[in-house]
């Protein structure tokens, strides 16, 4: 005989009935654990990875399809730079002596104006006394006698640049960079004389040399620690080019100022392409900064 289901447990009956269909359509959720840090650590190490295959791929293919950004004319202005032969040590030294002849100057000015008021009133009595004999004697010899001592305090380097200015005219021979002055520096290779007789200008392998002045090739030699070099004499005064790489006139040729005379080279005791210029007044060597601006 079968049991009257009661209205509750109908209720309660089709309440477990509507619970178990509605989990049946929802269907079991699956779970994942995830190892979060793990994961993250990955996931950064991957990305740098690919953005440093970017950056590699972008550089090569900028290297290899844009011409502009390494132009001709810079690799030529970079090789034109590396090219110079620059003994920076020489430069240092060279800018040091400068800054003491400098300081030496500023002294030397500083206590002429201390005696200047001593002297000035020497001279003034010496004035004095002349004017009182020539009124006496009528004779005006001492003005003779005084340019006559002024020239004789003057050393022989300075008569002898003044008669330079004054008999011939220079042009600079090239355009570049001094690497070496005249005078006393200082040398790693025992074969390079330490007494320094003209003034080395650097430039390209190859580049025209013109005469800084008129005159005749007195001497067109390959000899000698000169290496490729010439003489060209004008009155007293003759001018030296020397390591050249071609020599473009000989023996006996009349040059005119401004003329291109030969090619900066490295021949003989030289340690990269350069001019040596030097100038001599009856054979005694004069520092050619002393007569033209290089």
């Amino acid at each position: 005989m079968e049991r009257i289901m009661s209205v509750e447990e109908k209720i309660r009956r089709a309440e477990e009935i509507y619970q178990r269909r509605k989990q049946e359509e929802i269907g079991p959720v699956a779970k994942v654990s995830v190892n979060n840090k793990k994961d993250i650590k990955l996931l950064k190490k991957m990305v740098i990875q690919i953005i440093i295959c970017i950056v590699i791929y972008l550089s090569v293919y900028t290297i290899r399809n844009k011409q502009y950004i390494f132009s001709d004319d810079f690799i030529n202005k970079a090789n034109e730079i590396l090219s110079y032969d620059i003994n920076f040590e020489s430069l240092c030294n060279t800018i040091k002596n400068q800054f003491n002849k400098w300081i030496k100057l500023e002294d030397n000015q500083d206590n002429s104006a201390i005696g200047g008021a001593i002297e000035e009133n020497e001279e003034n009595e010496i004035d004095e006394n002349r004017v009182q004999e020539n009124d006496q004697n009528g004779e005006n010899t001492e003005n003779l006698q005084g340019n006559e001592q002024s020239t004789q305090n003057l050393s022989q380097t300075e008569i002898d640049v003044q008669n330079i200015k004054n008999t011939t005219t220079f042009v600079k021979p090239l355009e570049g960079i001094i690497t070496s002055r005249y005078g006393q520096r200082d040398v790693e290779r025992s074969s390079i004389p330490k007494d320094h007789t003209g003034v080395d200008i650097a430039a390209n392998l190859g580049t025209k040399i013109k005469s800084s002045t008129d005159g005749e090739v007195v001497l067109a030699s390959e000899e000698g620690g000169y290496g490729k070099h010439l003489k060209i004499q004008i009155g007293e005064v003759s001018i030296i080019y020397a390591h050249c790489n071609n020599l473009y006139v000989k023996q006996g040729d009349k040059i005119s100022q401004g003329q291109e005379i030969a090619e900066v080279g490295s021949t003989g005791n030289s340690t990269g392409p350069h001019l040596h210029f030097e100038i001599r007044i009856s054979e005694r060597i004069i520092n050619p900064e002393l007569i033209l601006q290089l």
